[in-house]
């Protein structure tokens, strides 16, 4: 192992427990041993993909959030501590993962409040009263969104909150002392409370901008910070006052309004929630009460790409914040968000934080930490924050959260690694009929096709039309903050020369009937810019590639055709080239898509807004010309000029799949329908266990 990893694989205590290196698991919402939002059970899948990711070297495995009572109310299953079976799992499941050597942690939760993810139907039983009621023996939707008082939802802002009576924020006390006995009865390590964190219920319970009450939970300080510290004390009373209770903590808020985020280098803002100096009070406060760790980053839902980073997020965003804090308590400080091994080691090392927290990166690549231990850390797939199959709830102006309900039950999957939290449905089973397989097309479903047949014992070819692999990807990770794909791209390319796959290079195939030799073929083609021809001088347009890739040369005010995810990408880049772009979008908010996260959406929302960046919604451009374009409104039918430099097509692609006659021939990518990493990725897996 390189020296400069050393620092993580030293032990540490939290309490009396101590965790063989400094290396934290974060909680991920889809790994909970008991559910997501389904009825409490002990999970199998989770279960596995746990016990998997201590046997790879994690010291401490945090599972994802589990609410003390069921969210959706199902009859007789009120009470996590109810569930007898489920315990009764538990406690065998321990006596298998404490072999590994690892720790574990439950992470349990009062509920989401007003940040509960609503959906179409949800919003529609929230806002009624009567129906409502009617739901209540299957869900209570208003249960669900109940917060400290009466404030919007943050996916259905004409939906509000109803607030928890006194009786009810009681009953979940006691219940999180009940859960915690019985969770240390079944060997659990320790519990870590969600969350002061995060803009989630305590958190909501804990800030004067989101907490209106005039009882003993609201108003001073010390009231609005009673929920969790009432919390931390029950555990101890009915759990054992040495039983670790970690809490999951953000130290500032870094919103500036309902649904609106401070950017990373944004200083000159009030902070509309929790600031540095109450945070400073706040977590000696929370420490005293018997809070044994912190667990920490920042933010809200409303600055949700603080606490979920994006790739527009600089890496270790956290950190400053987190190192901060650690000197107002004695307790233990953990720092998560975008953290770098080798900076978090450096840090630990210094003493300026205790541990780091790392999510996705256990999604992508499961011996990650294995591979560091034994020198190849080379050889690690890198998470790129794309938030494609881990957290895709998505939200645009006017709708609430707009993900399929299967997206919503099943999280925690990965964009780049399909077999994560689902092992039984990909897996690598060797094949008893080796194959010769043609591939059209290196790009990421070509090479991804490549590396899934060679582990099954197939022989790909590759037949990539230009000098390079890569494909449509070359252009996407070619701006400056795409540092982690570009890496990504090192990784694939390294893997096929290792992997020793033949690869034809400038070999364009235009017709499937040439090819010879071959049992099956793959075609993995992708994609080109749609066109419209029928605005005049569309002809002007640069594409994203000349763009990006090529680095065509540009004026100062670069005018997007489309407000996509690729468009404001590039905008942003240009942003910090110091240019102007302008977007024009049809639709009535920029990256209104079902595919993209909040978390990536919010903050390019937030940064056109923070930038001042000239952005007409509704609208369409209708003619383009040498120094302007011409934009109608599409409401209002009103026209105008708006003066640009350039013009870059960001209306969209269009799947390019190669014709010709043969026996046998599958498609993958964006040459089947035009998607993401998440579903390129999966459809080469699901192609290439059928050959």
């Amino acid at each position: 192992m390189d020296a400069k990893y050393q620092p993580l694989f030293t032990p540490w205590k939290i309490g009396n427990v101590e965790i063989k290196n400094r290396i934290v698991q974060c909680s991920m919402g889809g790994t909970s041993l008991f559910g997501w939002l389904e009825p409490n059970h002990f999970d199998k899948e989770a279960a596995y993909f746990l016990l998997n990711r201590a046997q790879d070297g994690v010291g401490l495995i945090l599972p994802g959030m589990q609410c003390v009572r069921d969210q959706l109310g199902i009859p007789g299953r009120k009470w996590l501590y109810q569930n007898d079976q489920m315990f009764k799992q538990l406690k065998e499941y321990m006596v298998e993962f404490h072999k590994t050597g690892a720790k574990l942690f439950i992470q349990l939760a009062a509920g989401m409040g007003r940040s509960m993810a609503i959906n179409g139907w949800m919003t529609t039983l929230a806002k009624n009263d009567v129906l409502n009621k009617l739901a209540s023996p299957i869900v209570d939707v208003q249960y669900c969104c109940a917060s400290a008082s009466a404030t919007p939802n943050r996916w259905a802002e004409d939906v509000t909150s109803r607030p928890l009576t006194v009786a009810e924020i009681q009953e979940m006390v006691v219940a999180f002392g009940k859960t915690a006995k019985r969770l240390r009865e079944a060997g659990v390590d320790g519990v870590e409370i969600h969350a002061v964190h995060e803009g989630y219920l305590l958190d909501q319970f804990t800030m004067s901008n989101w907490n209106y009450r005039t009882d003993q939970y609201g108003g001073s300080f010390e009231n609005r910070f009673r929920f969790p510290v009432e919390i931390v004390q029950e555990i101890k009373k009915q759990a054992g006052a040495d039983f670790p209770v970690s809490l999951r903590y953000s130290v500032v808020s870094k919103t500036k309004a309902w649904g609106k985020g401070a950017m990373p280098y944004e200083t000159d803002f009030e902070e509309w929630g929790r600031d540095m100096e109450e945070s400073e009070r706040a977590v000696k406060y929370l420490g005293d009460a018997g809070y044994d760790m912190f667990n920490c980053d920042n933010g809200t839902y409303d600055a949700w790409y603080w606490a979920h980073p994006p790739q527009y997020m600089p890496d270790n965003c956290n950190l400053e914040y987190v190192k901060h804090i650690k000197k107002f308590t004695d307790k233990p400080v953990v720092c998560a968000g975008r953290m770098d091994p080798v900076v978090a080691a450096q840090e630990i090392e210094a003493g300026t934080i205790d541990a780091v927290a790392i999510a996705r990166q256990n999604l992508v690549d499961h011996e990650w930490v294995h591979k560091i231990m034994e020198g190849r850390q080379d050889e690690i797939k890198p998470c790129i924050r794309c938030h494609n199959g881990c957290f895709n709830f998505s939200k645009a102006k006017g709708t609430s959260n707009m993900q399929r309900l299967d997206d919503s039950l099943h999280l925690a999957r990965c964009a780049l690694n399909p077999t994560t939290m689902q092992h039984n449905r990909y897996k690598i089973v060797p094949t008893k009929k080796p194959k010769k397989v043609a591939i059209i097309g290196g790009g990421i479903g070509g090479m991804e096709c490549a590396l899934v047949l060679l582990q099954r014992g197939h022989k790909p070819v590759i037949f990539e039309k230009t000098n390079e692999l890569g494909g449509l990807f070359l252009t996407a990770s070619a701006m400056s903050f795409k540092e982690n794909d570009k890496e990504l791209l090192r990784w694939y390319k390294r893997e096929i020369e290792k992997a020793g796959v033949e690869v034809h290079y400038n070999t364009e195939v235009t017709d499937l009937g040439t090819l010879r030799g071959f049992d099956d073929i793959i075609v993995a083609s992708g994609s080109v810019p749609r066109t419209m021809p029928m605005i005049p001088g569309f002809e002007k347009c640069m594409t994203f590639t000349q763009l990006l890739k090529d680095k065509a040369p540009v004026g100062d005010k670069v005018l997007f055709i489309g407000g996509g995810q690729s468009s404001c990408e590039a905008a942003y880049d240009l942003i910090l080239q110091g240019k102007h772009p302008i977007i024009v979008e049809y639709a009535n908010d920029l990256v209104n898509a079902q595919a993209t996260c909040l978390a990536n959406t919010s903050f390019l929302r937030d940064a056109m807004e923070y930038h001042k960046v000239p952005v007409y919604l509704e609208s369409t451009v209708t003619a383009i010309r040498d120094g302007s374009v011409t934009v109608k409104n599409v409401k209002t039918g009103d026209t105008f000029e708006v003066e640009c430099d350039n013009v870059v097509n960001g209306i969209g692609f269009v799947p390019t799949p190669v014709g010709g006659k043969t026996s046998k021939a599958y498609r993958v990518g964006d040459c089947v329908a035009i998607g993401n990493l998440r579903t390129v990725i999966w459809r080469a897996w699901d192609v290439c266990m059928k050959i």
